[in-house]
């Protein structure tokens, strides 16, 4: 028997999947704290933010999307949004094309499941592009109705400061697509004047947008005073753990993202992200250009989890930020949480959370060697 975080808080005990691949019961009983001992059941993490993983980038095709799904099964994701960089209209238009065919197609075994796609761009500013390639542009909306069609859209993030993209969060948002802010040189009036079109979200805070200033509170200060969601990379090199303590309190539902890259899984050396070279050092946990710029990340959700324990957090805290509040910024309410008909997704911990099994639909899948850490 293990702790099983449910809504309801812990229960000692076990979860029962149906043969659909559904939570028909959780069988056990109730603790008003977990027995530390036993380790821990934790609902399967849920990544809205992927560009790649095992070696191979989502804009590359189909054949990669199957890839990146198996490597992040492996370190307990059980769902993610396959995450675009900004291309050529010709280029994005096919990898997105290929990505909504993976989705479209049955989950293969041990794969995460891709619960859709993300438009990171390219409707940003070109001076916050950070890593992304140099073909960044203005929401058109004949490009965007066809990005739209071809794959099972549900995130877009934008600069919303680029004259006419106010228009475009509304078109979004009346289509259920959920947006945040990113990328941006955006003031505060400009990131507020977005939140009143609808969006909801903003992109891996504090990186590539306008930081916070008494005088000049910019997108990051937008974010402190009105958002309830927002993701951030809490691998603790794109941010300094006191930003990180900083934004969750300021946050209600803060949730994190790895914003990994093909290098996921991988030894140090040379990857891609996009049609962009990146670098892996060793002993970092992320990627950079060839001009040393930080790119993005090598984090995996399980390493997420430690990370986030590590600053104080509790596992109940934690996983809430790696699985239910993700869930809730989509609207998803059968998965990021462990009871009764919501999908079997969930991941098995021993009692210094190292990763010891993952099970996706019902599916339980081999995880990848984890280095466990001692609890604070």
């Amino acid at each position: 028997m293990k702790n099983i975080l449910t809504p309801k808080g812990w229960v000692l005990g076990r979860v029962v999947v149906d043969a659909a691949g559904l939570i028909a019961r959780i069988e056990g009983s109730p603790v008003t704290s977990p027995l530390l001992a036993a380790g821990y059941v934790l609902p399967g993490f849920i990544d809205l933010h992927v560009h790649g993983g095992g070696g191979t980038d989502l804009m590359d095709g189909e054949t990669a999307a199957c890839v990146v799904a198996k490597t992040h099964a492996e370190y307990g994701t059980t769902s993610f949004l396959a995450t675009t960089m900004t291309a050529p209209e010709d280029d994005l238009r096919v990898a997105t094309g290929h990505l909504g065919a993976a989705i479209r197609k049955p989950r293969g075994p041990g794969q995460s499941r891709i619960l859709g796609v993300h438009l990171e761009g390219p409707f940003l500013n070109a001076n916050k592009r950070g890593s992304q390639p140099a073909h960044t542009r203005c929401a058109a909306p004949a490009e965007l109705d066809e990005l739209l069609n071809i794959a099972h859209v549900r995130l877009v993030t934008l600069a919303p400061e680029i004259e006419g993209q106010l228009a475009i969060i509304r078109k979004l948002v009346e289509r259920g697509i959920r947006v945040q802010l990113g990328h941006s040189t955006g003031t505060y009036e400009q990131g507020l004047a977005a939140l009143q079109c609808g969006a909801t979200g903003f992109a891996h805070l504090f990186n590539a947008m306008s930081g916070m200033h008494h005088r000049d509170p910019g997108i990051v200060g937008v974010a402190f005073a009105h958002a309830e969601y927002a993701e951030m990379i809490p691998d603790l090199l794109h941010v300094h753990p006191g930003a990180v303590k900083a934004a969750f309190r300021a946050i209600p539902k803060l949730y994190c993202i790895t914003d990994s890259c093909s290098a996921v899984g991988m030894g140090e050396g040379e990857f891609t992200l996009g049609a962009q070279k990146v670098f892996r050092r060793r002993c970092e946990s992320g990627v950079r250009l060839a001009d040393g710029t930080l790119a993005a990340s090598t984090l995996t959700m399980d390493e997420a989890l430690r990370n986030l324990v590590s600053l104080g957090m509790t596992i109940a805290d934690a996983s809430d930020r790696l699985s239910r509040f993700p869930a809730d910024f989509l609207g998803l309410q059968d998965r990021g949480r462990l009871v009764p008909g919501a999908w079997g997704d969930y991941v098995a911990l021993s009692q210094n959370l190292a990763l010891e099994e993952v099970c996706i639909e019902g599916e339980h899948v081999k995880p990848a060697s984890t280095i466990s850490v001692e609890q604070p």
